[in-house]
């Protein structure tokens, strides 16, 4: 009876399926048309798919319209991980900081921010987000590294909109200052139910920093970035009520 060899099975387990055509046009209108639930699942596999996939992810960054949202940056981060030449090139070229314009009228430097996002190294950029509101306040928060609420009434809107469309964008929709003020209002405006909610308390305790907070995604929606609530909540309700709102969309 004719063996089959180790090495013929290795091969053969190991062997890729080039996509058809038909299958590649397929996904691409998926992609396109999909519910942004259906485009989120449908990135890993288009990158799973190897060049083929990674042209269709190209191809749609650019063409996918004005207003990055957390499809378009999965695509980049997902294109951005992958560290091949022809996807770095192509990220170099057009996205050179992102997908998200790193405006500010204080001209603050987000780049740091948007690359740590990008990367999703949620801690460190956590940490960061707060100095740049410090950042925001000016010299005297910068010195005692923290906000007080009518310091947060005056944050320029511009910079706002640029922290939280970084923090919204790149974590596929599921962190960012409005995504906490939404599910404030959802809640009556209460703080006492947010705090739970967010996973920025447990059983009536406070959750203690670092150690108890999640730093991935498999975090509850909102729960990042961090504001003191042990300073009270007129910090975060000068947030949620700054007008900058009135302009999100989302």
């Amino acid at each position: 009876m004719y063996q089959l060899t180790d090495d013929f099975m290795t091969d053969q387990q190991t062997a890729t399926v080039e996509p058809s055509n038909d299958n590649l046009a397929s996904l691409e209108s998926k992609l396109i048309n999909g519910s942004e639930k259906e485009q989120l699942q449908l990135i890993a596999q288009l990158i799973d798919l190897g060049e083929p996939g990674w042209e269709i992810l190209m191809t749609f960054l650019p063409s996918s319209g004005l207003t990055p949202n957390a499809v378009t940056g999965k695509v980049y981060q997902s294109l951005y991980q992958i560290k091949q030449t022809k996807a770095q090139e192509f990220l170099q070229n057009n996205f050179p900081d992102g997908i998200i314009p790193l405006k500010s009228e204080l001209n603050i430097d987000y780049r740091p921010l948007s690359h740590l996002l990008i990367e999703q190294k949620f801690q460190a950029a956590d940490t960061l987000t707060r100095r740049k509101l410090c950042e925001l306040a000016g010299k005297d928060a910068i010195q005692r590294k923290w906000v007080y609420f009518t310091e947060v009434e005056q944050f320029p809107p511009t910079d706002l909109q640029t922290i939280n469309s970084l923090w919204r964008v790149y974590s596929e929709g599921k962190f960012g200052f409005s995504v906490q003020r939404k599910i404030w209002l959802s809640l009556g405006q209460d703080f006492v139910k947010l705090w739970p909610k967010i996973g920025w308390k447990q059983a009536n305790n406070w959750t203690q920093y670092p150690n108890e907070f999640i730093w991935d995604l498999s975090a509850p929606v909102g729960h990042l970035p961090l504001l003191n609530q042990l300073r009270g909540v007129r910090v975060a309700a000068s947030l949620f009520s700054h007008p900058v709102w009135s302009e999100e969309k989302s």
